[in-house]
């Protein structure tokens, strides 16, 4: 266990900085069981910010487990109307969202279908969810983790929690002095960052590495954004502690080439994915291959009409706080802040000019790593020009 001291001093940082939590408002938290000390020390944090009522909502992934083995087909993308009624509340009444992750069962879904573990997902549940925090705006929301011992036996091949904690609370700058005046100026950076990709107008962004021949193109109204994410009335947080990315919303129809996954990644809690291979045409995947995993990322990319199109592509250089640790963590929230990474799925309208249309529509959303210090990426002009933006994993772009 983390000392009281870090968890106050962690949970504090989550709710002034990455919820940004207002007096008189409705918190509602989703989490494992195995999180449950972090969970407590926010609510604790959040009433102590004047929340109105903190409401933690525990999942269970040998629960899970025991559904995706046995429940009828069509249960496994149901969605309970108890869950969406939650959801339409939070939204109408601008409840405050936390997410925790740190997987404590990575090899919960050992021995099961693939397509049944990428299906089993609540799908009607997520879109409003999503189309909430990425349209409607009402939601404050963050994503933090939790060490605990299954999570750091995947990374270490040992249950060294003490040293996961370490790791962790240097990416999140919980070893700074004022963690809290450290995320601020670490916002700000990484703002410098995306005015600067936003003054070059790219046409598209270009990927070249070992098996990766990758051009993503962008809209004529993508805009680099970073850190802070805002409410439509103002209210602005910051959506993943760590983050130390700068993304945009691509063009959902011009993507094309081929692409290798960096790193491994979940798909989805409890079920790996290693050595993805996917293949673009005209912005859909058209081919997928992996070492391990290939059926749970088919069955997301047949979840809608948008699920095979892209949504995000993000640069991360390997001087960010979470890569210069060179580990690597088997969870999205920290892998994706150590290397440039896409997500397939939905796009983020935010990352567009204020009033314009054109991000991928879809029910789910899943990032996974394609940078490394072997990986160039180029921004590419409207005249076909390329633009050196990271080399050797760092940021070069003059």
């Amino acid at each position: 266990m983390p000392s009281e001291d870090l968890l106050r001093r962690y949970a504090e940082l989550v709710v002034r900085v990455g919820l940004n939590l207002r007096s008189g408002q409705d918190l509602h938290v989703s989490c494992y069981v195995e999180h449950a000390p972090l969970a407590r020390a926010v609510a604790r944090a959040a009433y102590e910010a004047g929340a109105r009522r903190v409401e933690v909502i525990y999942g269970d992934q040998l629960v899970a487990r025991e559904l995706i083995e046995h429940a009828a087909d069509d249960v496994l993308e149901w969605s309970p109307p108890w869950s969406l009624a939650r959801i339409d509340y939070m939204k109408e009444n601008y409840v405050a969202s936390l997410g925790i992750t740190g997987d404590p069962n990575p090899h919960a879904f050992v021995g099961l279908d693939g397509d049944r573990v990428g299906r089993a997902r609540p799908r009607e549940a997520q879109q409003r969810y999503l189309h909430a925090i990425f349209y409607d705006r009402t939601i404050n929301w963050c994503g933090v983790a939790y060490p605990n011992e299954g999570w750091a036996k995947r990374v270490f091949g040992e249950p060294d929690v003490e040293r996961l904690w370490q790791l962790v609370a240097h990416a999140v700058r919980l070893d700074e002095p004022d963690p809290v005046s450290a995320w601020r100026e670490h916002i700000e950076e990484l703002k410098r960052r995306a005015a600067q990709l936003n003054e070059r107008r790219f046409d598209a962004v270009r990927f070249r590495g070992p098996r990766t021949e990758l051009e993503v193109g962008l809209l004529a109204a993508s805009r680099w954004r970073a850190a802070e994410g805002e409410t439509v009335d103002g209210r602005r947080y910051v959506p993943n502690i760590p983050t130390e990315e700068v993304f945009t919303t691509p063009d959902p129809e011009r993507t094309h080439g081929t692409v290798r996954a960096t790193r491994p990644f979940s798909p989805v809690p409890g079920a790996i994915v290693e050595g993805l291979e996917l293949r673009f045409e005209a912005g859909r995947v058209v081919d997928v291959r992996a070492e391990q995993g290939a059926d749970v990322v088919r069955s997301q990319l047949q979840a809608d009409a948008g699920a095979e199109r892209l949504g995000e592509v993000a640069l991360v250089d390997r001087g960010s706080r979470v890569g210069e640790l060179d580990v690597v963590f088997f969870d999205v929230l920290f892998d994706e802040n150590a290397a440039c990474h896409i997500a397939y799925g939905a796009g983020l309208p935010h990352a567009l000019e204020a009033g314009a249309n054109g991000a991928n529509e879809s029910g789910i959303h899943t990032d996974f790593m394609i940078g490394s210090a072997d990986v160039e990426v180029d921004g590419v002009e409207r005249g076909g020009s390329e633009v050196p933006i990271l080399r050797d994993a760092e940021w070069v772009l003059a």
